[in-house]
């Protein structure tokens, strides 16, 4: 019996440690992130033909949070499986200066589309909807936008709020309420 708890115990340890694995660019990675010429017409397009949302990621090189989100919430399999099989994540440098192409065609370096946009912290998620007119930013039509790193139920929540159009119901339920909500039945079963 010792020995499967000293083994459990040395199992969650190492699990802890997980060390996300850094790109050329200086980002963390994850095995779902892809890997696009950053035009997000494109990125929408791909996403709708697999059925998935289009999410994009901001990062940039150094941020202990973005970091906080790769070793420690992304890593947890029931939410990494989750966010694989409904969205089509691209990953942006808030100070990038490779080029992306935003919705209204303009082509310019990820850093001064971040300012377009008045990203100021990282990470930031920005979930678009499944069709977008040619004539505005992704900043203007996003349906999400979550500055921080937050622990997996929040990360978890809001991803489901997204995937399952919440935001589009008249029934006064904003991210907020819905979070609380399953916050409580998710306290309510592990208390029966």
């Amino acid at each position: 019996m010792k020995r499967i708890l000293v083994t459990m115990l040395v199992c969650l340890l190492a699990g802890s440690g997980f060390a996300a694995e850094l790109g050329d660019d200086g980002l963390h990675k994850t095995p779902w992130m892809r890997d696009t010429f950053k035009d997000l017409r494109e990125d929408l397009q791909e996403a709708s033909s697999e059925g998935k949302r289009l999410v994009l990621f901001i990062e940039q090189q150094g941020c202990i949070y973005c970091q906080k989100m790769h070793e420690e919430v992304f890593p947890q399999s029931d939410l990494s499986a989750y966010i694989e099989e409904n969205f089509f994540v691209v990953q942006m440098d808030l100070h990038g200066s490779t080029t992306a192409v935003d919705f209204d065609g303009e082509e310019s370096e990820q850093r001064v589309l971040m300012r377009k946009w008045g990203i100021l912290f990282t990470p930031t998620l920005v979930f678009l909807p499944e069709e977008v007119p040619e004539d505005t930013t992704a900043i203007d039509v996003a349906v999400s936008a979550m500055p921080g790193a937050f622990a997996k139920s929040t990360t978890l929540d809001l991803f489901t709020w997204v995937n399952e159009k919440r935001y589009a119901l008249d029934n006064g339920e904003d991210f907020q309420r819905y979070h609380a909500r399953r916050l409580q039945e998710r306290n309510n079963l592990s208390q029966d």
